[in-house]
């Protein structure tokens, strides 16, 4: 009795949340088989960003739909990382892996849009990128497909510190169109 008390009083002392874009990439049924028959399931993988550089994935498991998508949800919510940008791109190429689903991301001249199917632009979209090329590579599997995505998101730096790392000029890792912006400022 005491504990159903004080989870009432934590979730009316929660604070308005801010507003953030939250999108359900993915539901699945899953089934696990007892003695009587089998007992279903619901996986659901969720993507929550901020549309200026904050995104994050979570995967809720539950018994029903919409306990699934609460715990995706908040799983999201925690996970959330900062995203370098460059303007409403991202600031170089990156190829990430998780599992056997694999991801290319490419910058993209403001205008260009989305480019990237269903995992990848619901993660991509919810940090607030404008404009990017995508290939899914290896697994179509979606939450591989939108974790190797996420893992992308992180490793991205600012495009100086990158050229650093790999011993190129900056002059040639920074997008062509982002060249003049250089050049003159």
């Amino acid at each position: 009795m005491a504990r159903r008390e004080r989870r009432r009083e934590r979730e009316e002392k929660e604070e308005p949340r801010e507003e953030l874009d939250e999108r359900v990439v993915h539901i699945a049924r899953t089934a696990k088989v007892v003695k009587g028959g089998r007992r279903f399931a619901f996986r659901a993988v969720v993507v929550t960003g901020d549309n200026k550089g904050k995104v994050g994935v979570g995967v809720g498991k539950a018994r029903e739909v919409p306990d699934a998508i609460r715990k995706a949800s908040d799983r999201a919510r925690k996970a959330m990382v900062d995203v370098n940008l460059l303007g409403t791109t991202i600031p170089h190429t990156i190829q990430a892996q998780f599992g056997a689903g694999e991801v290319l991301l490419k910058p993209a001249s403001p205008g260009t849009g989305v480019i990237a199917g269903g995992g990848v632009r619901a993660v991509v979209e919810a940090a607030g990128v404008k404009d990017i090329l995508s290939k899914s590579l290896g697994s179509d599997n979606i939450l591989n497909v939108v974790q190797a995505t996420f893992a992308a998101m992180k490793q991205l730096q600012n495009y100086e510190v990158e050229a650093q790392r790999r011993g190129v000029a900056p002059e040639h890792l920074a997008p062509f169109w982002h060249r003049g912006e250089m050049a003159n400022g």
